[in-house]
């Protein structure tokens, strides 16, 4: 089950302040969120969450969408839903003290939003200040230091790094498709789950649905899904492959700014070679650490995704930006799928 939605809505949104050409100077002003400080949602601003997030230097994030009454996004079974101009998604980011309690002393770091407007979307980021009282509008980007407990093999000694907040270019590096920017998240199979809402836990694309948000959708249990990558019951496959989506695939895809490497990672994804296995990099380097297959079947350490997705350095890394550490665990899992590759 997905994590609980925030009490009631109140307010109401500014669709006038979202849709000029350059948003509010503070969050506040945009009408999203009754309490913005917690994250209280506006009237006919809805929570959601994805079945297995992006991964982005271990930040809690919660998820908005917003569409003006009277209009719906348009179903899709693969791609991000076709959303009408006015809508917003919202994805806020923040670090608790301590990640073994994660409701607890919790610091908002930035808010984004994605603003579909007549032309196409715009991207935009929010910056927390220091009292979590508003967010200020911030288009150079910023860098914010972090000390957080509860991770890794030492978890009272807190891990200290610098969290960055993307400028507005680099929001269009991750969410460039086809030459435009696209939502990456809400799609059906990231959709696909129980959610608990203040009314109570139901399936998000149902709820959409009767919401009158979504148009098209069919009954969930025949639309396409995957599972929380931490789910241990879930095949190791589909978990390796739902991380893969969500991480890499909005650039390693077929539209995607990295289709040029002939490396495919959508979870849909069904030839072998595209999809790594077996495949020798476009282009060697110092991204294949000296590697000669982008996975190597049964080989982790001689794998290039292994040695790429836990590198923190510039140039090497992968995904390049949203990060400046590596998730270790979803790294294990990787590792023991192409492990059991033949």
């Amino acid at each position: 089950m997905l994590a609980a939605a925030l009490a009631g809505p109140a307010a109401a949104v500014d669709d006038a302040a979202l849709a000029a050409k350059r948003p509010p100077k503070l969050l506040s002003q945009t009408g999203l969120f009754a309490d913005p400080a917690t994250q209280k949602p506006a009237a006919g601003v809805i929570p959601f969450a994805v079945t297995t997030p992006l991964f982005s230097d271990y930040a809690l994030k919660t998820r908005f969408v917003y569409i003006p009454e009277g209009k719906a996004a348009r179903y899709h079974d693969t791609e991000a839903f076709a959303f009408p101009v006015g809508s917003v998604l919202v994805k806020s980011f923040a670090f608790p003290a301590d990640m073994r309690r994660p409701d607890e002393a919790v610091r908002l770091i930035e808010t984004r939003l994605l603003i579909r407007r007549d032309d196409g979307w715009q991207a935009w980021a929010y910056l927390w200040n220091d009292e979590q009282t508003d967010a200020t509008l911030n288009i150079a980007g910023a860098k914010v230091e972090i000390a957080l407990a509860g991770i890794g093999e030492t978890p009272d000694k807190p891990l200290r790094f610098a969290y960055s907040v993307p400028n507005k270019n680099q929001c269009k590096a991750c969410h460039a498709l086809g030459g435009t920017i696209a939502p990456i998240g809400p799609k059906a199979r990231n959709l696909n789950d129980i959610f608990s809402y203040a009314e109570g836990p139901r399936n998000q694309l149902a709820h959409w649905s009767d919401k009158g948000i979504l148009a098209g959708a069919p009954h969930p249990s025949a639309a396409p899904a995957v599972p929380d990558w931490r789910d241990q019951s879930a095949p190791l496959e589909t978990r390796a492959r739902a991380w893969l989506d969500v991480n890499c695939a909005h650039c390693h895809r077929r539209q995607g700014p990295a289709s040029n490497s002939g490396l495919f990672l959508t979870y849909g994804e069904t030839d072998p070679v595209a999809l790594g296995i077996g495949k020798r990099p476009v282009a060697a380097g110092r991204g294949s650490g000296g590697r000669d297959f982008d996975i190597s079947p049964g080989d982790p350490d001689g794998s290039i995704l292994i040695y790429r997705v836990e590198s923190t350095e510039p140039g090497i890394m992968m995904p390049e930006l949203g990060r400046s550490r590596y998730d270790h665990a979803a790294v294990e899992l990787l590792r023991d799928w192409i492990a059991n590759l033949r």
